[in-house]
């Protein structure tokens, strides 16, 4: 089957590569292993949580764009950054909507009782944004080893308690076993009325993020109707499930538009003419697939995705063989010591791009004529040093998908 762009990898910058095409009005096939690290550490939106908290978001991209000329954030330019936010923003209307505190960043707790600086962040999170509030209680639930409510508190000067979930049927809680247990009306009353038992005077009350994957609006809403105390999500150890609402309303809305939507396949090869892609194999054992395309987003992210990797002597990209551009030794892959507050040279290695986002070499040629490139993959970025990888996921998918329509 043939399409007019076929996107690799379901992480959110190709996601957002998708919905931009859709728009568009392109016949459009997205195709990946995984949900990416959407499902792993998506909780909030970092853009770039590295400017102190008092500096407004564009202020501080529009230096970073300027000092950083490498990096992703100036490949897409200030102006692009703010429409693909706008349009990642729009499909999340209230009440599931994301919000940011005066254009800046906002120290949101974490769950190992730290604060956390990030830019956007989903309604369900909103009370745990005033670290300096000390009338709040955190719940943990026995049997949960991801959240352990007392940690959290301590560290943060709060009070914590621990639930013992008498709709849970087992020992041991996972993540999703207590989404779907929240997703119980039984359930949600008799913790919240548990927890009303327990207030020492708290006024907001923090949860692990896992207030419900289809409605955790309406979790948050009956829980502070019972308790009588505004409720928050404090975000937990992978799994994600905000990260899992945010690749829900994607495929949601991407399969309403008609995208073809092939999750849990691999990308196995890529047929290449000259210095165009002409198709690739989908292997889904025991079947393999072809697929023909006029254009081609690569967005299968880094190491953890599969979308880099390495042996003994290099890091390799294994679906086109594009260069990566690395250390020219293993030996100066990481520094020579722990306490030297640098970044690690193997976190800068990525794919080279031009300003179209098309993929080049060390010389700056272009390698291919009708593949762009998105998201983690690229390289001159450390976005976990920087707090920015769902920024940059989120600018170079929407811009790739741009540049790629374009032309």
């Amino acid at each position: 089957m043939h399409y007019d762009l076929i996107v690799i990898g379901m992480g959110l910058s190709g996601l957002m590569a998708a919905k931009t095409a859709a728009e568009a009005g392109q016949k459009v096939l997205i195709v990946g292993r995984g949900m990416g690290s959407l499902c792993l550490f998506s909780n909030t939106v970092d853009v770039l949580g590295q400017l102190p908290k008092t500096i407004k978001m564009r202020d501080g991209l529009s230096l970073w764009v300027k000092d950083h000329l490498e990096h992703p954030y100036s490949k897409v330019g200030l102006i692009k950054i703010e429409e693909a936010f706008s349009s990642f923003l729009s499909l999340f209307p209230p009440p599931y909507s994301f919000q940011t505190m005066e254009d800046m960043n906002s120290l949101l707790p974490t769950g190992v009782g730290t604060l956390r600086p990030t830019y956007l962040f989903p309604m369900t999170m909103v009370g745990g944004i005033f670290p300096d509030e000390r009338h709040i209680l955190v719940v943990g639930f026995k049997g949960f080893k991801d959240f352990y409510a007392h940690y959290v508190a301590d560290h943060l000067n709060w009070r914590g308690i621990t639930l013992s979930p008498s709709d849970a049927s087992y020992h041991e809680l996972t993540a999703t076993s207590l989404v779907r247990l929240m997703e119980r009306k039984s359930f949600r009353e008799n913790i919240g009325k548990e927890v009303k038992k327990q207030l020492h005077g708290e006024t907001r009350i923090g949860f692990p993020a896992l207030l419900g994957l289809q409605n955790p609006i309406q979790v948050k809403e009956d829980f502070e109707k019972i308790i009588g105390a505004e409720v928050f999500e404090i975000p937990t150890l992978p799994p994600s499930i905000p990260g899992m609402r945010i690749f829900n309303r994607f495929k949601e809305w991407l399969v309403q538009k008609g995208i073809t939507f092939l999750l849990g396949y691999s990308v196995s090869k890529a047929t290449l003419k000259g210095k165009k892609c002409i198709g690739i194999e989908v292997t889904h054992p025991p079947v393999t697939t072809s697929y023909s395309g006029d254009r081609y987003i690569l967005a299968t992210g880094r190491f953890i995705g599969g979308g880099l990797n390495a042996d003994t002597e290099k890091i390799f990209e294994p679906i086109f063989n594009l260069p990566v551009h690395q250390p020219e030794s293993r030996e100066d892959w990481y520094g020579k010591s722990f306490f030297t507050g640098l970044c690690h040279a193997i976190h800068q290695a990525g794919i080279l791009i031009e300003s179209s986002f098309c993929p080049i070499d060390e010389r700056g040629n272009r390698i291919l004529e009708n593949v762009w490139v998105a998201g983690s993959i690229l390289a001159h970025h450390h976005c976990v040093d920087e707090k920015s990888r769902e920024g940059i996921e989120i600018a170079t998918g929407y811009m790739a998908a741009q540049n790629a329509l374009e032309a």
